[in-house]
């Protein structure tokens, strides 16, 4: 069993590397368009970042399957990360900004699986919906922390200082990392090590529908709500200058209250009632946001919108790394499946924020807002008409507890 220091290093390392990301996002959006970025130019820089994130999510999480060093790869993000918002900070220019959008993209798709890894091993398959909702509360509380920090930092004293205050917050998740012992690791990274990729090996992972069917759920869903803060952040700016800052570190609370309160309740939920159910549910919100954004504007409507993002995003910060548990039992390919969601993901949020700023730019806000409520409408529809329970002992006979990935294809129902 891990020692109450590793699971607490856990805790606070969860909540330090959310508060560092905190930092990218919104804020740039918001940064660059006080340095009179167009919407458009916002979106292309977003995007590179996704970009690069996009490419590098498999290899990314081959790597952390293949090697035994998981808060090493978590080491290393974390100071990428840190030199990313250093680079936004002093070149707030094309190249510079384009370069760390790069950095940053390379990094989080390391540090995602990494500590998703640490996780699993620390506690088993077991118990990782607890952990997972315990990870989503740390995460959300962490968010909301920095949220409100950098969005006072950003409107009271500089957009600049905020990108210096995300790389001073990677000290203390460093710190917390080192409070996670190697040893309450290594005894499950060791048996992962030596199951290999299942039955009918990496290919057979990667065909089955439950992978095939939640990862185009991933992309889906990036694609609907991975531009709407920005956007929403970009037109606030329009409206009140760099206070937008204290609007959209007020949604970034608002969302992140939503999720530390959700988070565990969900990790029950997916236990008691199986994860699709819990999918649906968070789903369901995402025509409502769009539908609210295109219609609506002013602070209200964007706390309203997180309030609403809080509950799909607790969703999904469970039930990915949930469903990629459930779905590589008995093999040591839980990265490479997360890796692929993270690689839908990355599809769908290239698109969005690129997508979403020039439709802006074009046809105006209300049209982007309402084609995004649209994708999140088409992403419920695929899950509650293709999406098989992943739960072991629910829906697929095969999904056993210590089934080979093989075992797991096969027994997928036909449509």
């Amino acid at each position: 069993m891990a020692s109450q220091r590793s699971q607490r290093g856990l805790d606070w390392l969860t909540f330090f590397a959310a508060d560092v990301q905190t930092g990218f996002g919104p804020f740039i959006a918001v940064y660059l368009t006080a340095k009179s970025w167009s919407e458009a130019e916002i979106g292309l820089a977003l995007s590179v970042g996704s970009l690069t994130a996009m490419l590098s999510q498999v290899p990314a999480g081959m790597l952390v399957d293949a090697t035994p060093y998981k808060r090493l790869a978590a080491l290393l993000a974390l100071i990428a990360i840190a030199g990313s918002a250093v680079l936004l900070a002093l070149f707030p220019s094309t190249w510079p900004v384009l370069a760390a959008e790069v950095l940053h993209g390379f990094a989080s798709c390391v540090l995602v699986p990494a500590l998703a890894a640490i996780s699993l091993n620390l506690v088993g398959r077991k118990k990782l919906p607890e952990r997972l909702g315990r990870n989503g509360r740390y995460a959300s509380l962490g968010n909301a922390a920095a949220a409100a920090l950098l969005g006072l930092t950003g409107a009271y004293v500089s957009g600049e200082a905020v990108f210096w205050f995300t790389a001073a917050l990677t000290v203390p998740a460093i710190l917390s990392l080192q409070l996670i012992s190697a040893k309450d690791l290594e005894a499950r990274i060791k048996r992962a090590r030596g199951s290999g990729s299942g039955e009918g090996g990496i290919k057979a992972l990667l065909l089955q529908r439950g992978v095939l069917v939640f990862a185009g759920a991933c992309l889906l869903f990036t694609l609907s709500n991975a531009a709407m803060l920005p956007l929403a952040s970009a037109g606030m700016t329009h409206e009140a200058g760099e206070k937008a800052n204290l609007f959209v570190a007020g949604g970034l609370v608002v969302s992140q209250v939503v999720v530390a309160m959700i988070s565990p309740w969900i990790g029950r939920l997916s236990e008691q009632h199986g994860r699709r159910l819990v999918l649906l549910a968070g789903l369901a919100v995402l025509p409502v946001r769009g539908a609210l954004l295109a219609t609506l504007s002013g602070p209200s409507v964007l706390l309203a919108s997180q309030a609403l993002d809080g509950l799909t995003a607790g969703v999904f910060a469970v039930l990915v790394p949930l469903v990629a548990a459930d779905l590589t039992r008995g093999t040591n390919r839980f990265n490479l499946c997360m890796g692929l969601f993270g690689l839908a993901v990355g599809i769908g949020a290239t698109i969005s924020t690129a997508a979403a700023g020039a439709i802006a730019a074009w046809m105006g806000y209300w049209v982007a807002f309402g084609l995004l409520g649209a994708v999140g409408l088409a992403t419920f529809l695929l899950v509650l008409l293709a999406m098989p329970e992943t739960k072991a002992g629910r829906g697929i006979p095969g999904l056993e507890e210590g089934a080979p990935a093989g075992a797991q294809a096969a027994a997928q129902p036909a449509s």
